[in-house]
């Protein structure tokens, strides 16, 4: 591809963009490295996911330590329960869908908003948010949806209708119209495709769904398990062992903010440090999952 037709190439070119993506590379190269990998990495794939998951619902407000989420197994009570449950059950599906992303990404969106909102067609999604949460967490029983939304579980956000998204504070989003045609061109990027690393495609994805905010809530969820899907799909990390949730989390909510905030101005500045921060993240998410693997090998979890 040339850069006219390959848009996320020249993003390689932005200051600290290509440090974040070698940094990247030998951090995911450690923990696929490491000699538990070759025998137990299943167990370390669905403990990235809980822990991944566990973060995503802190960076949305419902900050619980790793052992409560795994004792709960109702999820369904209002405010922080049901966003746990939510971002369980997201984990649980991103797996689910990755053959999909690259066909039909706004299907994928839709199909994580759902899930996420615990509405109508989430409940065949509940076992996997089981799996997702390991020993002793359950799935949060359906509904209208967290936000009670209803029939606005699903799709993007209508004109005049509000987003509310907890968490994490960032610049208005655009009204519908420019959400709706960005998030177009979003899709029509993803199914082309990139020579772009796939560090660069995750950050694009994760940041243009916190800016757009395209549905009424629950952004949040969604935008970092598509990070993950993109991650996973685009051959960076493709057994999901390196958690880039908990690397958002751990660099704090502020960080969090301040980089996306950059990335919604457009700057080269700007998205070129919002990329370096989500290197940062999965080189953090691998740390995790070593940290996993010392553990499994010590025979200590």
């Amino acid at each position: 591809m040339t850069s006219a037709t390959d848009p996320l190439a020249a993003l390689t070119t932005l200051p600290g963009v290509e440090e974040a993506v070698s940094s990247v590379r030998r951090s995911v190269d450690g923990v696929y490295g490491h000699r538990v990998m070759r025998r137990r990495s299943t167990e370390v794939s669905a403990e990235a996911a809980l822990r991944g998951a566990r973060a995503s619902a802190a960076l949305s407000g419902a900050d619980w330590a790793l052992e409560e989420v795994r004792r709960r197994s109702d999820f369904s009570a209002p405010g922080e329960p049901r966003t746990v449950g939510g971002a369980l059950r997201v984990s649980a599906e991103a797996g689910q869908l990755l053959s999909a992303w690259r066909q039909s990404p706004m299907r994928v969106l839709a199909r994580l908003h759902v899930v996420a909102s615990g509405g109508a067609g989430a409940a065949d999604a509940d076992a996997g948010a089981g799996s997702a949460a390991g020993s002793g967490a359950g799935a949060a029983e359906g509904g209208a949806g967290q936000d009670g939304a209803g029939d606005a579980v699903g799709r993007p956000r209508l004109a005049g209708e509000s987003v509310v998204e907890p968490g994490v504070a960032l610049p208005p989003p655009p009204d519908a119209d420019e959400t709706a045609a960005r998030l177009d061109a979003l899709g029509a990027l993803v199914v082309a495709g990139s020579s772009a690393p796939a560090l660069v495609m995750a950050a694009v994805v994760h940041g243009e769904l916190l800016a757009l905010r395209p549905f009424r809530t629950g952004n949040g969820l969604v935008a970092r398990a598509a990070e993950r899907i993109v991650l996973v799909s685009g051959g960076l990390d493709p057994k999901g062992v390196c958690p880039a949730e908990v690397g958002h989390a751990e660099q704090g909510r502020e960080a969090y903010e301040a980089a996306l905030t950059g990335y919604a101005a457009g700057t080269p500045e700007g998205v070129g440090g919002w990329i370096a921060h989500c290197g940062r993240a999965v080189g953090l998410g691998a740390r995790e999952s070593t940290a996993v693997c010392e553990a499994l090998q010590r025979g200590a979890a």
